[in-house]
């Protein structure tokens, strides 16, 4: 087994720089700064933007009080707990980081944009190797990833002499991966407790949040220059850990450990059984009325 988890850690390390040595670097564009809805309320400019990262902060502190309070999510590792904090914890500082940029876009700012997002993202990896793969093998890991999150920021924006890398391949692959990887072992991967569609759901919302990022000003046009896509993806972002919340209070112990995948072949085999019986019983119907008659 230890072998095994030194293989796959030299096969990542192996993938990760030979991605880097035969793909161009990904410079940070200054055109990102420029939202589409840059309106000023109540003296707070680019307003919306702000104040639609306020949702982070109410589910990030409600997250942490329940994963204390009495536990009331029914965390039985030790591990669990130490990931899921530190998830609730990324999510809570995004509403302080991304309205500290929003306030005055830039590169600068946008660090702190991003860092709170990259602590949850590696915690999420961290739960589901908990979960999933092995207690012991996630929760040492999830220093390892956390670290790895905060390196590739730092690798964007560490000054080399005269500049700086102003490369973003190590924060893209922190940020996307998960986004791949975990709606995948979802999905595959045996489960330690019920309700894993939550994750899908959760991934679905962050997917929608990236469409509607990128659409920023089509969007800003579309609904007259009453909302733009920027804010409507932190209201979507957001979902995500409303429904990792929602699947922490209401899971409970898987004792069949069946995945996904199995659950909807089984699901589905009983559909088409069901859906074959009654085109049977239909024609044996018909035909004893055709004797019948």
């Amino acid at each position: 087994m230890r072998k095994r988890t030194l293989y796959a850690w030299g096969v990542a390390v192996v993938s990760f720089v030979v991605l880097m040595i035969v793909t161009p670097a990904i410079p940070q564009s200054e055109a990102y700064h420029d939202f589409a809805d840059q309106r000023e309320f109540f003296g707070i400019p680019n307003f919306l933007n702000v104040v639609s990262n306020f949702p982070f902060l109410v589910v990030g502190l409600i997250g942490l009080v329940l994963c204390y309070y009495g536990n009331y999510f029914k965390l039985s590792l030790q591990g669990e707990i130490l990931g899921w904090t530190c998830f609730f914890v990324g999510v809570a500082a995004v509403a302080f980081g991304s309205s500290y940029y929003h306030l005055k876009p830039d590169d600068a700012r946008l660090v702190w944009d991003r860092l709170p997002m990259t602590i949850a993202f590696t915690s999420i990896v961290a739960i589901f190797i908990i979960e999933r793969i092995d207690e012991r093998k996630g929760m040492i890991s999830i220093v390892p990833l956390l670290l790895a999150g905060a390196l590739s920021i730092l690798y964007w924006r560490k000054r080399v002499r005269e500049g700086f890398f102003d490369d973003l391949r190590p924060y893209a692959i922190v940020q996307f991966v998960p986004c791949i990887a975990i709606p995948i072992m979802a999905v595959l991967l045996p489960p330690m407790y019920t309700h894993s569609t939550y994750w899908l759901w959760a991934a679905a919302f962050y997917l929608i949040a990236k469409i509607e990022e990128a659409a920023d000003k089509p969007i800003y046009t579309w609904t007259h220059h009453a909302v733009s896509g920027h804010t409507l993806k932190h209201l979507c972002a957001a979902m995500v850990p409303i429904f990792l919340t929602l699947m922490l209070v209401k899971r409970t112990i898987d004792l069949e450990r069946q995945s996904l995948l199995v659950t909807w072949k089984v699901s589905w085999q009983q559909y088409k059984g069901k859906n074959s019986e009654g085109e049977t019983c239909e024609y044996k119907y018909t035909a004893v009325s055709v004797v019948d008659s």
